[in-house]
């Protein structure tokens, strides 16, 4: 809402005397609308070129009024803007903002749009207001992804039992889900949602207890636990019990074959053995004959001096004995491996080993469960420390910023990131920090819609403010009447403010004790338009960052 003289004399596209009246209670409607006024609308509350109830009516010198968008456009449409009514031309420094006019026609009784189904009657400055809180008026549901719109009376019912993207409760898992996909997080995902078994068995399990199931299954297949002695038999585990007892004898006559085959082996190994050994004994006599020969020989080669022929002979007994000590290795070598064979005490060992090994590893592994569950529990209780410090840090430096004497200074940093946040719908208002008229009064706070709000929506910055339930409400006076100056300081020194006043209607619920967190905002939809305020000729913005100030008159209030 464009109230004040600084907002006016930065408009690039007017040149007309602004006129300063920023003493009335801050009030505005939707321009380009059709309203029902409770009685008919005198033709001097229409504009002279839309002819639609005037909005921030100007008048000209010769007397007639138009929209404060309608006279712009005439102005720059024709290089001299003439009257359409008298053909007057319109002399710009004769042109002036109607405040007695705007007055009368905010405060035009009116139906509400919702009529017959809502009986409302109010001003049509406070057609908004309205809106904002009638139960016939059809509003976006809250809920992520649902585009249905719904009456403000049927929304609670929507929410609670109709929107089909609100969340509910699974049944098995007891994680909230989205109801439009509740069944289908049944059947694929819930990992407690019974489902049948894979064999048929006819049991119902949690999903995530199917492999465990199979492990018991009585329709799993299965082999003959006596299939290594040679049962080729293979069936569901249900059946295979039966097998068992009714095929006891047929297991016990393949395991004694077995048996029987085993030791006919050890039999024939034993008889090798001993054939082996036998031979071996028999070598090794060879080889000591051969060696009283060959000590003979050596004697008579001593004897009779007969070089070769000794030579000789001693060749061939030394051939001999070579080759019999061969043949004495291997038979010894091949022995040596049969009887390992059946030497199981290495094995006996290595086993015995490997389970004292197992045993102690069990044990580090319940060292280290108890070990993780103490680690768990002191992450757990760190937590919930580093919670309570962050919580008492926030809170700390919101009582180093907060104000006793009606005066709030709102620096907002940033404001490229956060508008463009506010225009994509991710976070559409911001609020300031609380503030408060005295220690124990009031609690207040500012709230900004950066991309606008209502009539100012995409054009302009609105601002509110915002009744907060405080600590001392039951010592107040209620409903709240105290006049308010909101203003967007200029940063360039020069002090020129843009400042919006108003005085707080008694009759708002805006104003009224607070029943929840905070009230309704009420405050200025179309504060500044972001044509002026982006403007690079203005310093309301410098280095991404604009303050905002609001001052509640104290003069009148009563301190506790």
């Amino acid at each position: 809402m464009a109230s004040s003289t600084s907002e006016e004399q930065g408009s690039a596209s007017s040149n007309f005397i602004p006129q300063n009246s920023s003493n009335y209670i801050s009030l505005d409607f939707e321009p380009n609308m059709e309203y029902q006024f409770v009685e008919q609308l005198e033709e001097r509350y229409k504009c002279a070129s839309c002819h639609s109830v005037l909005h921030n009516p100007h008048q000209t010198g010769c007397g007639h009024r138009f929209c404060e968008n309608c006279i712009l456009s005439l102005r720059e449409l024709n290089a001299v803007s003439i009257c359409p009514v008298d053909k007057e031309i319109i002399k710009p420094q004769e042109v002036f903002k109607d405040n007695c006019c705007k007055r009368e026609v905010l405060n035009l009784q009116v139906f509400c749009k919702n009529a017959p189904h809502c009986a409302a009657k109010m001003i049509l400055g406070r057609f908004q207001d309205h809106l904002l809180q009638c139960l016939f008026q059809p509003v976006q549901c809250s809920n992520e992804c649902c585009q249905e719109r719904v009456l403000r009376k049927d929304l609670k019912d929507h929410l609670g039992l109709h929107c089909q993207f609100r969340e509910e409760t699974c049944p098995y898992c007891k994680k909230d889900i989205v109801v439009i996909s509740l069944q289908n997080h049944k059947e694929k995902f819930c990992p407690d949602y019974p489902v049948s078994c894979p064999n048929n068995c006819l049991q119902i399990i949690p999903r995530t207890k199917v492999d465990e199931h199979i492990t018991v299954c009585p329709e799993v297949e299965q082999e003959c636990p006596y299939k290594h002695y040679g049962c080729p038999v293979k069936d569901k585990r249900v059946n295979l019990k039966e097998h068992e007892n009714s095929a006891l004898r047929e297991h016990m006559l393949l395991v004694l074959e077995k048996n029987c085959r085993l030791e006919e082996q050890i039999y024939d190994l034993h008889k090798n053995l001993e054939l082996k050994e036998s031979k071996i004994q028999q070598l090794s006599e060879t080889v000591k004959k051969f060696e009283k020969e060959f000590r003979q020989f050596v004697q008579l080669f001593g004897k009779n001096g007969n070089l070769l022929a000794n030579t000789q002979v001693l060749a061939s007994h030394i051939d001999k004995s070579a080759w019999l000590e061969t043949q004495v290795r291997e038979l010894l070598e091949a022995a040596n491996q049969q009887q390992n064979k059946f030497d199981l005490r290495p094995l006996m060992n290595t086993i015995d080993t490997i389970k004292q090994k197992i045993t102690l590893l069990e044990t580090y592994d319940q060292r280290l469960v108890t070990l993780e569950g103490q680690t768990n529990r002191h992450d757990a209780h760190i937590n919930v420390h580093k919670a309570q410090l962050n919580k008492n840090e926030e809170r700390f430096k919101m009582l180093e910023g907060t104000c006793y004497n009606g005066k709030l200074i709102w620096k907002v940093t940033d404001y490229k990131m956060k508008k463009r946040e506010a225009t994509e719908g991710r976070t559409v208002s911001i609020f300031s920090q609380p503030f408060y008229t005295s220690r124990c009064g009031y609690r207040l706070c500012a709230r900004a819609y950066l991309n606008g709000d209502g009539s100012g929506k995409g054009t302009h910055l609105s601002l509110y403010f915002v009744v907060m339930k405080g600590e001392f409400d039951s010592l107040l006076q209620w409903p709240f009447k105290q006049r308010v100056t909101m203003m967007l300081l200029d940063q360039s020194g020069k002090k020129n403010h843009i400042t919006e006043i108003f005085k707080a209607d008694p009759n708002s619920s805006s104003f009224k004790r607070p029943d929840g967190e905070m009230n309704i905002a009420s405050g200025c939809p179309r504060f500044v338009a972001h044509s002026t305020l982006e403007n690079t000729k203005n310093t309301y913005i410098k280095e991404d960052t604009l303050f905002m100030k609001v001052v509640v008159d104290l003069s009148d209030l009563e301190d506790l």
